[in-house]
């Protein structure tokens, strides 16, 4: 195998990017997983041009670039992928990590903020927590204004991975449930929440889009109704779990904004509102609980 320059791999990319396969991609996924393989900061690209390859880094690198093009998004051949402030461990049994979702911790942050000052611990609860990128943040954000956050997945793995992740970021005001939604907190004694958020599976079971997700794990995307199923759920029995004047936080698609809003209505909820993501779609709908 004769070692390519990293002038010439950047003259392979360029050529890859114009092809069809490549279109769908992030532009950034083949700099970063070069940068990931010769583990060289991004300067290096530019400084550098001159560095060959080794036979193995080499070998690394279109290894992976055969698999994107056969569906495995960058952080899974990375295995790891930074959200809000933090960096996350992520494979096959976790979403992975998007910046739309850092909506969700900025808007629970604010609630959190506006509300008054009070001694006693607080407790959040993050359903589905996945990667476990909502609840960990949320509480290496909380850690010095004692909150305790309650991180439930039905998923032993995906649990594996976020606990992981706590570790990794140095959290340890947190505590993992294996759990369908809220149906095995009882048998722990928690205490009424003053905040739940989750971000559920939404995308609807027969959307044409879920082809391009394959890679994900198709629980955490899918729901029935529409999408809706999960959510629907979480927002019926959030006012059992919830503190009056609790916040419930979640995240949904892009086309289901006006929907979720009436279900926090219909379930009681007060000062309902969905916020907009970066793109200008909705993204997070939260309300008071009475």
């Amino acid at each position: 195998m004769t070692s390519l320059t990293i002038r010439q791999i950047k003259q392979q990319i360029q050529q890859l990017m114009s092809t069809e396969s490549a279109r769908e991609w992030p532009s950034f996924w083949l700099t970063d997983w070069l940068l990931h393989v010769i583990d060289k900061p991004n300067l290096f690209l530019i400084t550098d041009e001159d560095y060959k390859l080794t036979e193995s880094e080499q070998q690394q690198f279109e290894a992976g670039v055969i698999k994107m093009q056969e569906g495995t998004p960058l952080a899974y051949l990375t295995g790891q992928q930074a959200f809000w402030s933090l960096n996350f461990m992520v494979n096959k049994h976790t979403l992975i990590p998007r910046p739309d979702t850092e909506i969700l911790i900025e808007q629970v942050l604010d609630w959190i903020n506006a509300q008054p000052t009070q001694a006693q611990s607080k407790y959040l609860l993050d359903l589905g927590t996945g990667s476990g990128c909502i609840a960990i943040s949320l509480a290496h954000e909380l850690k010095k204004e004692n909150w305790q956050v309650v991180a439930v997945d039905l998923s032993s793995e995906a649990l594996d991975v976020a606990q992981h992740n706590a570790t990794l970021n140095s959290v340890d005001n947190i505590e993992f449930i294996q759990s369908s939604w809220y149906d095995k907190l009882s048998i722990h004694d928690q205490p009424l929440f003053d905040v739940i958020v989750s971000n559920p599976p939404y995308i609807d079971e027969a959307d044409e889009h879920l082809a391009q997700l394959k890679a994900e794990p198709i629980s955490a995307l899918s729901a029935p109704n529409h999408g809706l199923g999960d959510i629907e759920q979480i927002v019926q029995q959030a006012t059992n779990h919830l503190c009056k004047n609790g916040l419930l936080a979640i995240e949904h698609g892009y086309d289901q904004g006006a929907s979720v809003r009436q279900l926090f209505l219909d379930h009681g909820f007060e000062s309902v509102v969905t916020v907009q993501d970066y793109g200008g779609n909705d993204r997070v709908t939260l309300g008071q609980s009475q």
